[in-house]
């Protein structure tokens, strides 16, 4: 099948050839499209089959031009238009390039090279950037992008790089954190009570001692602290935890090299871009069965056949790594929940528990920027958190904006901000879960941060409908006339923006909780939409939560509701293998919650039925953190079982998706002693038929798939061949989170379409 690949391209890749060698491979593969400038880069589009495509994506960045710099590269696909030739298109000269701000970069080989001569100058400096690589997002005070602009402006420049800086024939020509030993940032290790142990490259050295003898490091990085430690030691891992206050979440590893990753990792092509690309992110590999496991001890991600892994980023990065020569965890400088620190002051209050040693620096950070982490499905990748090399880089809206300026305050969970300028919206940096007062005020500053960096001064807000997330408080103390659209909506419009969709679809919106339009809690929503209106079409039978958000992290709450639903009280009068995880007490408070329906709130969510079959099959019973038992249930899927359960569809102004005889199966199958794998396998099938069977009766073509749920490999590569085996043309996230991460881009995507949508009215 024919498909079209749209790519941006960022960097020094103007005035360099790379127009007509971009134009040489694509006539090469036999591509139709065209490549042209514009103020932001090389915009390129290509259609032919998708196995070509590959092809194309992965040699550009082996073929490029010697001097051409990929700083980023973008890419999505989408639907074909029927190009009928290859050409050079003339370039774009409009756009607000003024209001583009490159995220940070992963340093590049050339710095690298010198770093490690020891003849060259900035021989083992730990701040070596060039125009091609370094700080950008996280040093940035303000527009235009020019070092007074910067945190770098404390740094008086030596004669030696005002030299280079000002010399358009060097590679650092004009690049603002230009940096060396004489009069550039420097290092310190320090003790939690603020005493210097060492300076410079010794600091260095002694921090990955210290590392290496099993101390836990605070190490101030590019956009904020990072915890670091070793990874193959059970009781350092476990002490960290402690510590962190971070249960069971799995960490993430950095490797010193690419070698080490594939002694422990099975990587492929795409994944290996991943790691080694600009953007550099956490990328989710597979655990080898027969890996060098003495070196990552299984802790770091129990009972996960998964490993968050990613390559030194900074110079300081691989200068301790370089010593090293072992993978490390390398997590976020917080307590659980909260946002990373990023200045001294605030790392000694809050990180002072935690860590052992502090290996700081003098550039200021002025804005937190965290590791991305991003998963590669069915050969496209998909960024699951949004930050650090990829933030703030805008996607473009496939519809006419007015002037208006929009900001977008996202959800509450996995919270980003957005804002508009002409076409093109600007996505923030993830900041994560507003439930500590820490993630407020980052939010808070964040959203300062972009009116100021952006100069938006009039702007229309639009938040979440849910009356009691702080982000729609917030919104609502803040701003006048806010227009609230409905969460699971903002998911499918988020994702039929970032395919560039006209026309009409089926916007499949599964959660784990998201406020309806009823006062219910959804997420379990099937909507028409034709770009500018919804139309809810289906929705999954809803069933009580005894707890509310306390069913979050109790997954037999979820249970006992679903069972509730079904038996009734009958539940509570024989012996239930659910209920014995309950104290007598526990029991008479559950009954009287459900029967009098307090704190007891109907759902509709997907992600709660997750949770709840992961504890009726055994495979897990608590959860330390959001998703926990979503994910345990995905991975214990057996393979190559096509069977799933048989479910009603019941007719009404809205389908309503009866799922009581798939537990009822399970129940019985669970008598029998059927596989938890083999229940996983089939339960997943069911959620894929239950979308395939919807899409029959809506008669749509286009199929949009959308929210935290589609996280989950199995359930989203199998829905995604279905859909296609049966003639629907399915589309899902790839440059902007699946999960609430994606919720901001979505409620501008409804907002600019206010006149035309039916909106729903302010709380």
């Amino acid at each position: 099948m024919i498909q079209r690949v749209s790519i941006v391209i960022r960097g020094a890749v103007q005035g360099v050839g790379f127009r007509p060698f971009i134009y040489r491979l694509a006539t090469e593969l036999h591509l139709k499209g065209f490549v042209l400038n514009s103020p932001t880069g090389v915009f390129i589009e290509a259609e032919r089959e998708k196995e070509i495509l590959n092809v194309f994506l992965l040699r550009i960045e082996k073929e490029k031009p010697v001097h051409a710099i990929i700083q980023s590269m973008e890419f999505s696909f989408l639907d074909a238009t029927g190009y009928t030739q290859f050409e050079i298109r003339e370039s774009k000269s409009n756009g607000k390039t003024s209001a583009f701000i490159l995220p940070d970069i992963a340093v590049c080989d050339d710095c690298l090279k010198e770093m490690f001569d020891p003849n060259n100058r900035r021989y083992l400096y730990p701040f070596i950037n060039c125009t091609n690589c370094g700080p950008r997002f996280s040093i940035i005070e303000s527009l235009p992008y020019d070092r007074p602009n910067t945190s770098m402006k404390i740094f008086k420049m030596c004669d030696d790089c005002k030299k280079e800086y000002l010399d358009p024939l060097d590679r650092r020509f004009h690049a603002q954190p230009i940096a060396c030993p004489n009069c550039g940032p420097h290092v310190e290790l320090l003790t939690p009570s603020g005493l210097v142990l060492s300076k410079n490259n010794n600091a260095i050295l002694q921090t990955a001692e210290k590392i290496f003898h099993g101390k836990i490091v605070a190490l101030k990085g590019l956009g904020g602290y990072q915890l670091i430690c070793r990874a193959d030691d059970e009781n350092v891992i476990t002490l960290l935890r402690k510590r962190k206050n971070r249960e069971g979440k799995p960490f993430a590893l950095m490797f010193p090299d690419f070698g080490s990753v594939k002694n422990i990792c099975e990587v492929f092509p795409f994944e290996e871009r991943l790691l080694k690309s600009p953007e550099a992110p956490i990328v989710l590999l597979k655990r080898k069965e027969k890996g060098n496991q003495e070196l990552v001890h299984d802790s770091i991600a129990l009972g996960n056949p998964m490993f968050g892994v990613m390559l030194p980023y900074t110079p300081l990065h691989h200068l301790l790594l370089r010593e090293l020569q072992i993978p490390v965890i390398a997590t976020s400088g917080n307590l659980s929940e909260e946002p990373m620190c990023i200045s001294e002051e605030e790392a000694f209050q809050r990180l002072k528990n935690i860590a052992d040693y502090f290996l700081i620096h003098n550039r200021p950070i002025v804005r937190h920027v965290d590791d991305s982490i991003v998963r590669v499905i069915l050969e496209r990748e998909m960024i699951m958190r949004r930050a650090r090399g990829y933030a703030p880089l805008p996607v473009e809206l496939n519809c006419e904006m007015e002037d208006e300026t929009y900001l977008a305050v996202g959800g509450h969970l996995k919270n980003t901000v957005a804002l508009s300028s002409g076409k093109n919206v600007f996505v923030s940096q993830h900041i994560g879960d507003l439930s500590t007062q820490e993630a407020f005020s980052a939010f808070q500053n964040v959203v300062d941060d972009f009116k100021k960096l952006y100069e938006a001064k009039d702007v229309h807000v639009v938040a979440d409908l849910h009356p009691d997330y702080l982000s729609t408080k917030f919104a609502k103390s803040n701003f006048e006339n806010v227009t609230f659209v409905q969460h699971h909506q903002a998911h499918v419009a988020s994702c039929y923006a970032e395919n560039k969709l006209d026309g009409t679809a089926l916007g499949v919106s599964w959660d784990g909780t998201g406020y309806g339009l009823d006062g219910t809690i959804w997420g379990g929503e099937f909507y028409h939409f034709d770009g500018t209106s919804f139309q809810h079409v289906a929705q999954f039978r809803k069933f009580p939560l005894p707890g509310g958000d306390l069913a979050i992290k109790e997954p037999k709450r979820s249970a006992v509701g679903l069972l509730y639903e079904i038996f009734g009280e009958e539940i509570f009068n024989k012996q239930n293998d659910v209920l014995k995880h309950f104290s007598e007490q526990e029991k008479i408070i559950l009954l009287q919650m459900l029967k009098n329906k307090i704190n007891s709130p109907l759902t509709s969510s997907v992600g709660r039925l997750f949770d709840a079959v992961a504890f009726l099959t055994g495979i897990k019973q608590t959860a330390s953190y959001e998703g926990e038992a979503a994910m345990k249930l995905e991975f214990a899927a057996a393979p190559n079982i096509s069977n799933c359960y048989s479910f009603d569809l019941l007719p009404g102004e809205v389908l309503i998706i009866d799922w009581r005889k798939v537990i009822e199966t399970i129940l019985n199958e669970m008598k029998n002693k059927t596989s938890s794998k083999i229940i996983s396998a089939k339960f997943h099938n069911t959620l894929v038929e239950i979308i395939c069977s919807v899409a029959e009766k809506s008669h749509e073509e286009k199929i949009v798939l959308s929210g935290g749920v589609f996280q989950n490999a199995y359930l989203l590569e199998n829905a995604v061949h279905r859909l296609r085996t049966r003639g629907f043309k399915p589309y899902w996230h790839q440059r902007i989170p699946t999960n609430d991460g994606g919720i901001s881009l979505g409620q501008i995507a409804v907002a600019v379409n206010q006149k035309k949508l039916k909106l729903v009215e302010a709380v």
